[in-house]
């Protein structure tokens, strides 16, 4: 099953419509005797049902012609959503100037606005309120193999 999800990734990446484009994770799962793949894709400025049906197509041709997956197979590509947590570095980059909630490996989840990455931190403007004090605004860096999960955080303003 990896491998088959390791080629499935190779083909999306193949397929992507540009260099904006990028693959955020491909789940292969096997239910009822139906195969399942949920592909999820990302691009710097959004991506496009257009960009989502392209790669849907391209993939299950190519699929289908190398007959890589012997059975009936239901194939969704979709792009991963605001629950879903960043995984990559790229993400993290695109989301600049957003708020995040951290859930560390330690359990605490920090919510900070996110200024920057770099190869092993994500830095986060926290605000910090002392009782009977005015909230000040601290950089923090957090290195990313202490970080369990981020999630954006969603603003109406």
């Amino acid at each position: 099953m990896t491998e088959l999800r390791q080629a499935i990734e190779e083909l999306v990446e193949k397929h992507l419509p540009d260099e904006s484009h990028f693959v955020v994770e491909v789940k292969v799962e096997e239910k009822a005797g139906t195969t399942k793949l949920l592909i999820l894709i990302d691009a710097d400025q959004g991506v496009t049902i257009r960009a989502c049906s392209k790669v849907s197509r391209a993939v299950s041709e190519e699929l289908e012609a190398k007959e890589m997956i012997g059975e009936a197979y239901v194939i969704e590509v979709s792009s991963p959503g605001l629950d879903h947590p960043l995984s990559s570095k790229r993400q993290y980059e695109k989301n600049i100037g957003r708020e995040l909630k951290l859930t560390l490996a330690s359990g605490t989840d920090v919510t900070g606005k996110l200024i920057g990455i770099d190869s092993e931190n994500v830095k986060l403007l926290v605000k910090q309120k002392e009782k009977g004090k005015k909230a000040t605004e601290e950089e923090i860096l957090f290195p990313f193999s202490e970080i369990k999960k981020s999630i954006v955080q969603v603003s109406f303003k």
